[in-house]
């Protein structure tokens, strides 16, 4: 386990992240962010390219997990619209929800890996769990605050542990 502000690999969109990346890693298990990773906040749907996405991976047999942040009904909504599980307010950067998620699915950390927007959330909490992490460019900048966030995550987002496909 680290607490590494680095993540092991980057994609600019979720969209992205491929089966053959995922079955190259070995990763069969791939915990999601929801917010600014799978669809932008507020957003009440998600949208047709990321429901033929997690269709694509359930074909490929990855198993996919929302594992976010948020303490509304919004990961349940968009966990039972792509028909998969989720854990709200996981408390990112804790690791707790993490592992939570890894003991429902039944997987070993080496197959497993989170993709989220945030390194101070995300990668953090990947990487402190003992699993993979995958950091994506956010989808949206929505309020200033949230620009400010990512500025500061700039050091970070430009290094990697891993490589990038």
């Amino acid at each position: 386990m680290s607490f590494s502000p680095f993540p092991d690999y980057k994609f600019k969109s979720i969209l992205d992240i491929s089966t053959d990346f995922l079955n190259e890693k070995e990763i069969k298990l791939l915990l999601l962010d929801l917010d600014n990773t799978v669809s932008p906040y507020k957003t009440q749907s998600p949208e047709k390219a990321i429901t033929e996405w997690v269709e694509g991976m359930k074909k490929a047999d990855i198993r996919l997990f929302i594992v976010s942040n948020n303490r509304g009904s919004r990961p349940k909504i968009f966990a039972e619209a792509l028909g998969i599980n989720y854990i709200g307010n996981a408390k990112k950067p804790f690791t707790a929800g993490i592992m939570r998620a890894i003991e429902i699915s039944g997987f070993e950390k080496k197959h497993t890996a989170l993709a989220g927007d945030q390194v101070y959330t995300d990668v953090l909490a990947a990487n402190g769990a003992g699993i993979r992490s995958i950091l994506v460019e956010p989808i949206k900048f929505t309020n200033f605050l949230l620009a400010v966030r990512y500025a500061l995550e700039l050091p970070f987002r430009r290094v990697k542990k891993g490589s990038d496909i």
